[in-house]
């Protein structure tokens, strides 16, 4: 599953944890969450596009870690299973209920 890889990935390249959910309210000031939100196949080549939510303490600390990971979502075209890379978007989305800063970044992932 290419959501392992991109997550296994993020871990050794990011100096904060990385995770696929929050698995509870003690988790450190700053993480990165990646969540898949489609998928889609052209002629039998797979694509996901996946949200990568990166949360601190400050905005400021938010959109450095947005950059931090951008960076490691780019190099990851260095992995034989990436085939490419398109970054959709990235913007400020604090997270209302739990009023915590964080920005968005969401890339289409094409792998084999």
């Amino acid at each position: 599953m290419i959501d392992i890889t991109i997550l296994n990935y993020l871990k050794k390249e990011l100096s904060v944890p990385v995770f696929m959910e929050k698995i509870s309210e003690d988790i450190p000031k700053e993480y990165v969450i990646l969540d898949r939100t489609g998928s889609s196949k052209t002629n039998h080549l797979p694509t996901v596009t996946i949200a990568f939510q990166s949360y601190a303490d400050s905005k400021y600390q938010a959109a450095l870690l947005n950059e931090r990971l951008k960076t490691a979502i780019e190099n990851l075209v260095n992995l034989p299973e990436i085939r490419g890379i398109t970054l959709n978007g990235d913007y400020p989305f604090n997270d209302v209920a739990t009023k915590q800063y964080r920005y968005q970044a969401v890339y289409e992932i094409r792998y084999y």
